[in-house]
């Protein structure tokens, strides 16, 4: 197949690959029939929705898509057994993970027993003292105060831990892999569970809680009891699973779509503070989720207090809230400085190596609150999957970021059961492990053995995908109205990505720290903003840069912005190729 307006190798290096001449043939027919502008027909194209199935595709909802919660082992123990707890008056605790599925999961269940006049414990460890999940002192000194603990997104491999917690009944709400035992807990509900069938295996911990939730309402209303409304609940279930790195598909799609319609209400009190101090001024969308609230949220997981994030979401008081949103806004400002020199030294390391099949670097002091986001910076720029490793005292904590189409987190999984690394396990996505410092050049020569089956015939950043060639004057709110119907767009279910033929750069500068202002136009035409965000670290911004009256091919993904009380249309620029 010829490069896609003959570009071969663009300013990023990458060659542009347009779609394929039977599913161009598809999106044609599909807006012929279901009657839709071709951009929206080829999305629907390339998720394999037929024209019969267009209308439901557009307009899902969670009715029809949210599976039984009974299909998943436990659910009823676990729900019988909340409630229990919940009408009982008995003392509950919550140990939550310290990121955004954690925060959000706990926030959910705090919320449903407030509604029902309950208050519950909130323990979350510290990130450096602690490390991830329960920990066998906590759980003990919970287990002493308390009759119940729920686990939310960690626990599914901490069996010491809850060994520890004797005198108290737990339960684990968890999609981490699971190992071949289960830990000593009064339920697990967790879809990747290793004797679970595995089609949940996409939720999020918050949607299993919500889930869980849902199996409860069951047993209050068999109980003749009033059950919580559970629809106000959702926008922490779409901040999760889209901060998580989620598929965006199935019951997951509903979630964020009806998730992302209740934020705009503005009714929770600290996803409004966090909005306010993002300086969010346009009804969220999933890259507001994933980009501007959620790295706020797991900002004070990563440098700062642990319970932050969490305390920030359940909060009734606005005042309160936006108090904790500064904290939290502050702290992701200091969090990108440390993230900076990080990222620097080891993508150095990374470019010194130059391995083809998984990206890692590795540095004494690295804030173990960052490596993780780094390991993300350096995945983006590789292609690759990626571990970054902080060291102290002879020992490594790190996170790895995967790729589409790698299983990441039970690779790492198999390297524990090795011996390779003192522990770790994950998800598809993302990963978490810990590992002597004399064991890390081993352990990561034997993951790139592990996963080398998984990425046979990829080439780092490889080709870019467009979806299509589009005219900057189609570039309309109206448009952008019906693509956004397609969506919500995250992982898995990509963002349309449109290419926009010799235009003349008309201006180009930086905003903020890193990112890219520019506006391309037509002879004669209204120019197209566009916005490239982190590209004054990439090759991108510097090239474009004093390049104004050249003539470039332009790819992204548009996106609607509020400015002066009118809604616009801008590229989310990806990249750009002489013309």
């Amino acid at each position: 197949m010829s490069a896609f307006l003959n570009v071969e190798n663009s300013l990023t290096g990458r060659r542009w690959v347009g779609p394929e001449d039977q599913l161009s043939r598809q999106a044609e027919a599909l807006a012929q029939a279901a009657d839709l502008p071709l951009p929206v027909a080829r999305i629907l194209a390339e998720r394999g929705i037929s024209p019969p199935e267009a209308a439901g595709f557009l307009s899902p909802t969670l009715r029809e898509m949210l599976p039984d919660p009974l299909s998943l082992r436990d659910m009823a123990l676990a729900a019988d057994r909340l409630v229990r707890a919940a009408t009982g008056g008995e003392r509950i605790a919550i140990f939550a993970d310290y990121d955004v599925d954690g925060g959000a999961s706990a926030a959910l269940l705090l919320d449903w027993l407030r509604r029902q006049g309950r208050d519950a414990t909130l323990y979350i460890p510290d990130r450096i003292d602690e490390g991830y999940g329960p920990n066998a002192p906590a759980m003990a000194a919970l287990a002493s105060d308390h009759d119940l603990i729920v686990c939310v997104d960690c626990g599914t491999l901490s069996h010491d831990a809850l060994a520890a917690a004797e005198d108290a009944d737990v339960i684990v709400l968890d999609h981490h892999l699971g190992g071949e035992t289960l830990p000593p807990a009064l339920a697990v509900v967790n879809p990747n569970r290793m004797d679970e069938e595995g089609s949940l295996g996409h939720l999020c911990a918050a949607g299993v809680v919500f889930l869980t939730l849902v199996q409860a309402g069951r047993v209050l209303r068999a109980q003749g009891l009033s059950e919580p409304p559970l629809l106000p609940l959702l926008d922490l279930v779409a901040l999760a699973t889209v901060a998580d790195v989620a598929p965006l598909t199935g019951v997951n799609r509903a979630f964020v779509r009806q998730g992302l319609a209740i934020m705009a209400r503005r009714e929770r009190p600290g996803l409004v503070a966090l909005s306010d101090v993002a300086r969010l001024d346009s009804p969220p969308t999933s890259f507001h989720l994933g980009f501007m609230i959620g790295p706020r949220v797991n900002a004070g997981g990563r440098i700062g207090r642990a319970d932050l994030g969490a305390r920030c979401l359940s909060a009734t008081d606005p005042v309160q809230a936006r108090n904790m949103a500064e904290q939290l806004d502050q702290l992701n400002r200091d969090r990108r400085a440390i993230e900076a020199a990080v990222r620097e030294e080891a993508l150095a390391q990374v470019e010194a190596r130059g391995d083809a099949v998984l990206s890692w670097a590795a540095g004494e002091g690295w804030h173990p609150g960052v490596v993780g986001i780094v390991a993300a910076r350096v995945k983006e720029r590789s292609g690759l999957p990626s571990v970054v490793i902080g060291i102290e005292d002879g020992v490594g904590k790190g996170s790895a970021r995967s790729v589409p189409g790698v299983d990441l987190g039970r690779a790492v999984q198999r390297l524990a059961m090795e011996g390779l690394i003192e522990k770790g396990g994950g998800h598809r996505m993302a990963a978490g492990l810990t590992v002597a410092e004399t064991g890390i050049a081993a352990a990561m020569t034997r993951l790139a053995q592990i996963l080398a089956p998984e990425l046979a015939g990829r080439s780092g950043l490889g080709d870019l995908r467009i979806s299509g060639l589009m005219e900057p004057t189609a570039a309309t709110p109206d448009l952008m109205a019906l693509i956004e119907s397609a969506g919500p767009f995250g992982q898995a279910a990509p963002a349309p990505r449109f290419a926009f033929a010799d235009l003349i750069l008309e201006s180009a500068a930086t905003m903020g720290d890193n990112h890219l202002r520019a506006a391309f136009r037509v002879a004669g035409q209204k120019p197209l903003e566009a916005v490239a965000w982190g590209a004054m670290d990439s090759t991108l911004g510097p090239a474009l840069i004093g390049a104004r009256g050249r003539r470039f091919h332009v790819a992204g993904k548009l996106e609607l912005f509020h400015w002066g009380g009118r809604a616009r249309v801008r590229l989310r620029l990806d990249d750009v190729a002489e013309a």
